[in-house]
C-alpha cells in the first residue's frame, strides 16, 4: 500500500466470520485513520455499521459500493456492488460454484437462497462475482455463470434446501476463538 502511494481508509467486512479471525483489528492498529465497516445486523463491533441499501463512498467520494443485504450464511451478511466497474464482492453468500454453509451461526438456507436470487442474481449478468475465497484458486466468476451453473444455487429452492441440509460438514475448528474475537473487530 505504501509502495503504491495509497492510503487505506476502509476495512469493509462482508460478515462476522466463524472460521478465522478477521485482520481488521490488526490493520487498525497499524494504519492510522482506518475505519472498520460491517453490517449492523452482524452484531459485531465496528467504527461504522451499515444498513441495506447504504452507499459506501471511497476514493474521495469518486467511487461507491452499494451495500446489499445477502443474509443466510449469517444473518448479517452483506455483498458490495460497484456499478462503475461492474463487480460485486459477495463474501461467503455466493462463492464460485458454491455458497457459504448455513448449518451454524444462525445460518438459514431458505434466507440465503432468497437473498442470492433477489439481490445478486438480479444484477447485470456481466457483473463479475468476487467472492471472499475459492479453494480451487479461481479469482472471479460472473452472475450469468453462477445463475446457470452453480451446483447449488442454479437449482430450485426445494433442491437447494435438500442439498444444504445434507452437506454434513465438520464444525469449524476455530469457531470458539474466532467468533468471539470477530464480534470485537478481531481484537
Amino acid at each position: 500500500i505504501d509502495a503504491l502511494g495509497l492510503t487505506l481508509t476502509l476495512a469493509v467486512n462482508t460478515h462476522c466470520h466463524a472460521d478465522h479471525i478477521t485482520g481488521t483489528g490488526a490493520m487498525k492498529r497499524r494504519l492510522a485513520g482506518l475505519s472498520s465497516l460491517i453490517s449492523k445486523a452482524s452484531g459485531a463491533k465496528a467504527d461504522r455499521h451499515l444498513k441495506p441499501g447504504e452507499a459506501v463512498r471511497w476514493a474521495g467520494g469518486r467511487r461507491t459500493l452499494a451495500a446489499l443485504a445477502t443474509p443466510g450464511h449469517t444473518p448479517g451478511c452483506m455483498s458490495f456492488f460497484d456499478d462503475s466497474i461492474g463487480c460485486v464482492f459477495t463474501g461467503d453468500a455466493l462463492l464460485i460454484g458454491s455458497c457459504g454453509r448455513t448449518d451454524f451461526q444462525q445460518g438459514n438456507p431458505e434466507v440465503l437462497y432468497d437473498s442470492v436470487h433477489a439481490k445478486l442474481f438480479s444484477l447485470p449478468e456481466t457483473t463479475l462475482v468476487l467472492p471472499a475465497h475459492d479453494y480451487k484458486g479461481r479469482a472471479y466468476s460472473t452472475i450469468a455463470a453462477e445463475k446457470s451453473s452453480n451446483p447449488r444455487l442454479s437449482k430450485s429452492k426445494a433442491e437447494f434446501l435438500e442439498i444444504m441440509r445434507n452437506l454434513e460438514l465438520p464444525y469449524p475448528k476455530k469457531i470458539d476463538t474466532a467468533l468471539p474475537a470477530n464480534l470485537v473487530c478481531g481484537l
